[in-house]
């Protein structure tokens, strides 16, 4: 999964202000796709000067932490309607190229996003085990801050301070959510409550001995500093004692704050975890999140249905892996020895710095053989380089989902596929190489890398975030990487690919089971257990993402259904005509975009290929 459930719930959190001055009427002759163009590249830098956050992911510099209020909220909302209004008003839609209309559209299509949302605003989960808002602070300053100069370190101290505030401010919409009735299941709190002491354990909150992961930053890089800039022993003492203050101050205090919140409301949680159909205003909530990550306009009944359909297909192309490395047992049987024989070296790498060293390398290598081939399935390729990487200890799971963080746009800070390898058990050799292809190459990593350095659309579009697309995307890189050379040789790989797809087929059942039909948490562990070969605590992790994130499960299978029906419509429609490259170019060369909206972009490709016309 791409790491942007935070990116995208603090997109919705920027501060607003007036909208500029409506752009002049047209001159005679003057181009409407370059002045809509124009339009959108000012709106995108004045929504973004309200994010700093958001800038820092872009390479930009910043001491600032967004609001996180309600208020800002209802401002970024009111700013939205405001410019679909202007855009409606100032441009003609039939003057414009279909690649502006493409624009246009999505551009309206995020304000229908928000409003559709808005009313579900109480629904939301604010602390859970996933978006981790509360360990997505010291990660901001840890792993994307740039400290170069002093200057950058007092902007680094001044997050600090900034981060209690927001923190403050996301524990105040907790509780009126709560108040409404609507808190996430009791091990949500568990996890918040246990991680947050982490990240206040240790110098300078007390004298336990070992330093906080924050604190160790805050002294590497001002250590950095004195050796590369010579800063004095006096302005680096002056620059650890502010750091310090702020630490011990506000930021403990909202720690502190959100801990003794989470132990307080702990109880008013069921003990029986429940999907949010439970809730109040929950099936309407549901309904809206589905149509919100899968782009369409399915029902929670016709995913649960497709579901169903792809887990016995892909369980029958299973059966002839089983059969081919000649196993003689059931397909259940095999799912078991799979799972439990983590002693044995041909499925799992020992639990030992050894063993995540090999994870890594071995990771990394998968990926090395993809960059390789690349070029004879893309004419679109990334600049930024990626790398693979253990997730930080202060937000490793067991058994957690990887994932990955896209690097700069122009390939200065490379992209990230993190790994979590607190538990080595979890981590089934059979998976590695379909995780890679998923986050990396030719997954996140490319889609995500030639979003963001497209010079041929506006620049919202280079950073948009859309769920079905971009997991869907994901879940058919894996696919297609059994086509490249080099992937999937071991038969086992080739049953982690299935595995893998499997994985994302079950969860349509067990997410609409969850949220629609009334599951319970240990009903659909139970299931995720028959139809794969997933250790139990993946599958639990599972659960509990898919528990906390409405609908957002659905969108991966969604998705590489939709991009696998327009592939096979264009092979269908061009015949030898048919290129791979100019596919893949078409699917990624626009950024992310609604399913809708993806189809029509490439009826366009079929059409101006075949020199016909486009369907409208």
């Amino acid at each position: 999964m791409i790491h942007r459930l935070v990116l995208t719930a603090l997109a919705a959190l920027c501060l607003w202000t007036a909208p500029a001055a409506q752009a002049p009427p047209s001159p005679s002759g003057q181009d409407e796709t370059a002045r809509l163009n124009e339009w959108f590249e000012a709106r995108y830098e004045e929504q973004l000067a309200f994010s700093p956050i958001q800038q820092t992911f872009l390479g930009r510099k910043s001491g600032a932490i967004d609001d996180m209020s309600l208020a800002a909220q209802d401002r970024l909302l009111e700013w939205q309607r405001a410019t679909v209004a202007d855009l409606k008003k100032t441009f003609d839609y039939a003057a414009l190229t279909p690649e502006a209309q493409t624009s246009y559209d999505l551009w309206v299509y995020q304000l229908q996003q928000a409003e559709a949302a808005r009313p579900f605003r109480a629904n939301a989960y604010i602390f859970d085990q996933m978006s981790a808002l509360h360990g997505f602070f010291p990660q901001l300053l840890i792993a994307f801050h740039q400290v170069e100069d002093v200057a950058d370190m007092e902007a680094y101290i001044n997050r600090i301070h900034e981060s209690g505030r927001a923190l403050q401010q996301l524990i105040a919409i907790s509780k009126q959510n709560a108040a409404a009735g609507v808190r996430p299941p009791r091990f949500a709190f568990d996890f918040v409550i246990e991680e947050s002491t982490k990240i206040i354990t240790g110098a300078p909150f007390d004298d336990s001995g070992a330093d906080s992961a924050v604190w160790s930053d805050v002294t590497t890089k001002v250590e950095t500093l004195r050796a590369k800039d010579g800063l004095d022993e006096a302005r680096a003492t002056a620059l650890l004692d502010e750091a310090r203050a702020a630490l011990t101050g506000p930021f403990r205090t909202a720690y502190q704050a959100l801990i003794a919140w989470q132990q307080e409301d702990r109880v008013n949680a069921p003990e029986t975890t429940a999907g949010v159909g439970a809730l109040p205003n929950g099936a309407a909530y549901y309904n809206e999140r589905l149509a919100n990550q899968t782009t369409t306009t399915l029902t929670a009944d016709e995913i649960h249905e497709i579901g169903i359909r792809e887990v016995a297909r892909l369980r029958g192309e299973m059966e002839a892996v089983r059969k081919e490395v000649g196993f003689k047992g059931t397909l259940q049987e095999l799912f078991a020895e799979l799972r439990d024989n983590k002693d044995n070296p041909l499925y799992y790498y020992p639990d030992t710095d050894e063993g995540r060293e090999a994870y890594i390398r071995d990771a990394t290598a998968a990926i090395d053989r993809i960059k390789a081939v690349l070029p004879k399935y893309f004419g679109l390729l990334p600049k930024a380089d990626l790398v693979v990487r253990r997730v930080e200890p202060f937000r490793e799971q067991p058994g957690a989902a990887q994932h990955y963080f896209p690097g700069t746009p122009d390939g200065s800070r490379p992209g990230v596929y993190y790994a979590h390898l607190s538990d080595m058990t979890a981590m089934p050799k059979s998976e590695l190489e379909v995780i890679a292809y998923h986050e990396g190459l030719p997954g996140h990593h490319m889609q995500l890398s030639i979003a963001q350095e497209l010079t041929t659309v506006p620049t919202f579009r280079r950073q948009g975030v859309i769920t079905a697309y971009a997991e869907g995307w994901g879940l058919y890189s894996e696919w297609l990487a059994n086509e490249m050379p080099g992937t999937y040789q071991d038969p086992y790989s080739r049953f982690g690919r299935l595995g893998s797809e499997i994985w994302r087929a079950i969860r349509l059942v067990v997410d609409t089971g969850l949220h629609a039909k009334g599951w319970s948490e240990e009903q659909a562990v139970q299931y995720f257990l028959a139809n794969s070969a997933t250790t139990e605590a993946q599958a639990r992790s599972e659960i509990r993402r898919y528990m906390v994130l409405p609908g957002q499960a659905t969108s991966y299978k969604i998705g590489m259904l939709k991009i696998q029906e327009l592939r096979r419509t264009a092979e269908a429609a061009l015949g030898d005509r048919f290129d791979i490259r100019a596919f893949h170019d078409t699917i990624l060369g626009g950024g992310a975009m609604p399913l809708t909206i993806l189809e029509q972009r490439v009826d366009r490709w079929i059409a101006s290929v075949t020199g016909t016309q486009a369907p409208q």
